[in-house]
């Protein structure tokens, strides 16, 4: 019989594995805090909501842009959080055939009553590392980042 689940040895300092499993436990985490306190929502769905609330009336290609997805996989993001009655589009005045996403008062409320599960989520993520520490790894995740986007 054959093994269902291969498994790859990658050297011991390989980064990129560590990369993507601890991204994956992070969405994860989010989703299961959020569950946990009654918000059905993804990460996605909470990272398009946060944008909206610091900047509200953002066009869908600008919000692609700066969520950092493409038009077809923003426009279903949008569809699904609009039927969740957080955001609305809104066709532009200028050119009809630009929406603008503009968060809505449920959107708003639901991200405030998350800011502090989210806060509790990032007290948990940096138990035991210092100050010190944390600037490290920002530090160190703003150079890989800038290294894949060279």
């Amino acid at each position: 019989m054959i093994n269902k689940f291969i498994r790859i040895d990658f050297p011991e300092n390989f980064l990129m594995p560590w990369l993507g499993k601890t991204s994956k436990m992070l969405r994860m985490f989010l989703k299961i805090n959020f569950q946990e306190h009654g918000f059905d929502l993804t990460h996605e769905q909470f990272i398009l909501i946060a944008h909206l609330y610091h900047r509200d009336g953002i066009n869908q290609k600008d919000l692609a842009f700066i969520t950092e997805r493409n038009k077809g996989s923003l426009a279903r993001l949008v569809n699904t959080t609009e039927k969740k009655n957080l955001v609305v589009r809104v066709p532009s005045l200028e050119d009809k055939r630009v929406n603008i996403i503009y968060l809505t008062k449920q959107g708003r409320c639901v991200f405030e009553k998350l800011k502090p599960v989210l806060d509790d989520c990032e007290a948990q993520v940096k138990k035991g590392l210092t100050q010190k520490e944390v600037k490290a790894m920002i530090s160190i995740l703003e150079k890989i980042q800038n290294n894949i986007s060279d």
